[in-house]
């Protein structure tokens, strides 16, 4: 198998079917137990309260038991993860796998073979279908190595230990990030919101959750002091219609941390360009997600190397009048104050949209335009400084992420032998 390479002498190869089989127990009626799911965290038990995606019913749903491994044989190229050990009871979707292993098999073991090749995906090219699905004969053809079954205890032992140790590391970084991205909420919320004098005359802002602000500052709604827009009813794009060269076809993707991404990047042609005028960008614009999870990310477009363009109406672009420096208003637009008004619309709906009513209604704090200059100068050295700290930690979880990889890979093969104490 090109995907394992050489193997210890004493170990054996054989078909998949040989060491487990698949196992289907319906439930015809849900009686309260436990809802699992596939992660990237291994199978736990679902959060029903949680909201998300939910079946009107659990009912003929399948039982799992502990000891036994849940895959996920179908959309294999988009999946996070399709294998996990299941560890307690409950029930889980049919959709997905249950297999139980043989005697000459550990489960936890090959949990891990399969998370290996998981990572890769190195399995997509057996799924040919439309939907990248491997069917149970498939799977079972496949050709698996076996070490004995002592030794496979041993292993998924060590790697149990030793990516216990690298998890818990990754989540106190990951801890790290959040409070970092906190803080420079929270910064960004305290200067649009108080400004940088501390002596300022403070009036009560007339908006929720702000409380007082400087006197000087006026409040109005976004749509007094901004052009809006966004495409309507435009066709979808064909395969031929994106170009190597052309214009920038900027998506919800491109949109990060309040600034434009430039990588990856589609282009089109300009008969695509062409056909809506009025939603060019250009330097100084803003645009925000208006529809989905990403609803409410927002960038500012500083600079515009070649023309460029939104898909549709799921983004809109902001562009500010006169009274409005574009920089301060993408930073009030990350500020909690805007972030509140987005969580009440998701108490609201299933899928949050900032429809242009929706929009008109955003209040928003307009300092004297010098002042929303010195306001941005100083956001933009402060966010630089805190993003910078943040890429090294997501470097590091990234660096984790592939020696634990590495680290499955070399001892699941036999590349590395695990020490007998």
């Amino acid at each position: 198998m090109e995907w394992i390479g050489d193997i210890p002498l004493s170990w054996k190869v054989m078909p998949n079917k040989y060491l487990m089989r698949k196992k289907k127990e319906i439930c015809p009626v849900y009686d309260g137990e436990d809802i699992l799911s596939l992660t990237m965290k291994g199978v736990i038990v679902r959060d029903l309260d949680a909201g998300g995606k939910m079946p009107a019913s659990f009912d003929g749903y399948q039982r799992l038991e502990p000891g036994n491994l849940l895959m996920c044989l179908f959309d294999i190229d988009v999946t996070p993860r399709c294998i996990g050990l299941i560890k307690q009871a409950g029930l889980s979707s049919p959709a997905y796998s249950q297999f139980v292993l043989s005697d000459g098999a550990d489960a936890a073991y090959y949990c891990y073979y399969y998370t290996m090749l998981d990572n890769d995906k190195t399995l997509l090219h057996l799924a040919k279908n439309l939907r990248h699905s491997l069917t149970e004969d498939q799977l079972g053809a496949i050709p698996v190595i076996v070490p004995p079954t002592d030794e496979q205890r041993r292993i998924a032992d060590f790697l149990d230990a030793k990516c216990a140790e690298i998890d818990a590391l990754t989540a106190g970084i990951q801890t790290q990030i959040d409070t970092l991205e906190q803080y420079k909420r929270s910064i960004i919320t305290e200067t649009v919101t108080k400004g940088l004098n501390p002596n300022a005359e403070m009036k009560d802002s007339g908006i929720q959750g702000v409380g007082k602000t400087p006197s000087h500052w006026k409040t109005t709604r976004l749509c007094y002091e901004c052009y809006i827009r966004a495409r309507l009813g435009w066709r979808g794009l064909k395969a031929d219609e994106y170009v190597e060269e052309g214009y920038a076809f900027i998506s919800a993707f491109n949109i990060q941390n309040g600034k434009l991404v430039w990588t990856p990047l589609n282009y089109i042609t300009k008969e695509r360009f062409d056909e809506s005028p009025e939603i060019k960008l250009h330097s100084g614009d803003v645009l925000i997600v208006k529809d989905g999870a990403g609803v409410g990310k927002c960038a500012r477009v500083d600079d515009l190397p070649m023309g460029g363009t939104t898909p549709n109406s799921s983004i809109a672009v902001i562009t500010p009048s006169k009274n409005l420096n574009y920089r301060y208003v993408c930073y009030y637009l990350q500020s909690a104050v805007f972030n509140n008004f987005v969580l009440l619309l998701y108490n609201g709906m299933g899928v949050p949209h900032l429809t242009q009513e929706v929009m008109s209604k955003i209040k928003i704090l307009v300092p004297p335009l010098k002042e929303q200059m010195v306001i941005s100068d100083y956001l933009d050295a402060k966010c630089t400084e805190i993003d910078a700290v943040v890429e090294t930690k997501k470097a590091q979880l990234a660096t984790l992420d592939e020696y634990k990889k590495s680290l499955i890979f070399e001892y699941v093969t036999g590349k590395k032998e695990v020490p007998i104490s």
